[in-house]
């Protein structure tokens, strides 16, 4: 077995995808060695099937480190993008208008309006405005009958996710992120010697640093527990309709359907829980189309071109867990379901507390030992 990295790396990053490429972005960043194991096409590849929202409104209600975690996220969101921009020539197309969410009765926007009051009496500094259907056809002139209001916030935006994942493997490479693709690890083990530090065996190689980050997705599941972590994740599914190039007639991202930089038209945000399913199924897709020529009655003879589904990681409240194992010191597992929404605050806030900087205020509230004294869970969203 080749012994590889081990002189050349401060950090194993675990996970190439959206989570683990901004953490090793932003190690980088900080002038952290960094080397990036992922497991490549064979995995379940969260990364490569979200929605692409850079999306606030709603989200905290009942976990308030959350809001204020995601709102700072957002924030920091034209530094990232900048910074991308100069590491690696991509424009990941962030455009933060403000979003809305649509409603289509009487109880769900009275629902918008008692979470998004609570969130702010919570946190104090959360613009919202809740709209009637007349307000809503004034600032999108397209919507149809059927959505008799919206609630709105100027806190929301979007990217494109594909050109975001690209920029953040050129970026951390260009900062000499030493990528490796194919790796799928079979065991961890703790190193035993006065510095510490860690060994992560794949099918193929041996690799050794002095931090671990675990940032696999799904598979933090199984691999948390070998560091003394826990990561009790599961997959959600979300299943998307793309369009073709349309003319531009949307210009705010919302909940359930968004018009791209490049034209076409994604319609979604459906959540199943199907196991390891990542397939697509008619009814669900039909019903996601149905909700989107409801909102817009004009794309009802839109030409559809592709559809995908994907498997979101979920943990058991819906919320992040961010900790350092107390067992192995230097060990973290990063766990999520919004890798675009809390990209900035990974790679600009995470990272530097996982190069051996202070801990952010809003972590300690991430911690899987939540779990342990959780009564009910209550949605993310």
């Amino acid at each position: 077995m080749t012994l590889k990295a081990s002189p050349s790396a401060d950090v194993l990053v675990i996970g190439g995808g959206l989570v683990g490429s901004a953490l090793a972005y932003g190690l980088a960043r900080e002038g952290v060695r960094v080397t990036v194991l992922d497991e490549g096409d064979g995995g379940f590849r969260a990364s490569r099937g979200n929605f692409g929202l850079v999306w606030i409104q709603g989200k905290g209600y009942g976990l308030t480190p959350y809001a204020r975690w995601s709102r700072g996220s957002a924030s920091r969101w034209p530094g990232l993008a900048t910074g991308l921009l100069d590491d690696a020539g991509i424009d990941v197309a962030l455009r933060q208008p403000g979003g809305f969410h649509f409603c289509f009765s009487d109880a769900e926007l009275t629902e918008r309006h008692k979470r998004l009051s609570t969130l702010r009496q919570e946190i104090g500094d959360y613009p919202f405005e809740l709209l009637d259907h007349r307000e809503v056809r004034d600032r999108v002139p397209g919507i149809g009958p059927a959505v008799i209001g919206a609630s709105y916030t100027p806190m929301d935006g979007h990217v494109n996710p594909l050109k975001l994942l690209r920029a953040l493997h050129a970026g951390m490479q260009r900062r000499r992120v030493e990528l490796v693709s194919g790796e799928r690890v079979a065991g961890i083990e703790p190193s035993a010697g006065a510095h510490g530090g860690f060994e992560v065996r794949t099918d193929r190689n041996t690799y050794r640093a002095a931090r671990l980050v675990l940032a696999a997705g799904l598979g933090n599941r199984a691999l948390a527990p070998l560091v003394g972590l826990d990561a009790p994740v599961s997959p959600n599914r979300g299943q998307v309709l793309v369009s073709e190039r349309v003319a531009p007639f949307l210009h705010y991202p919302t909940l359930n359907v968004r018009q791209t930089d490049e034209g076409t038209v994604q319609f979604g945000d459906s959540m199943e829980e199907v196991g390891l399913n990542d397939f697509t199924t008619t009814r669900v897709l039909g019903d996601i189309a149905r909700r989107g020529v409801r909102t817009f009655p004009m794309l009802r003879d839109v030409r559809l071109v592709r559809t995908w589904a994907a498997l979101r990681v979920y943990s058991p409240d819906g919320f992040p867990i961010y900790e350092q194992s107390a067992a192995h010191p230097g060990a973290f597992v990063v766990t999520c379901h919004s890798g675009v929404t809390l990209a900035a605050a990974h790679a600009l806030r995470l990272a530097p507390w996982i190069a051996g900087g202070p801990m952010p205020d809003e972590l300690p509230a991430f911690s899987a030992r939540r779990f342990m004294r959780a009564a009910v869970p209550i949605s993310a969203h």
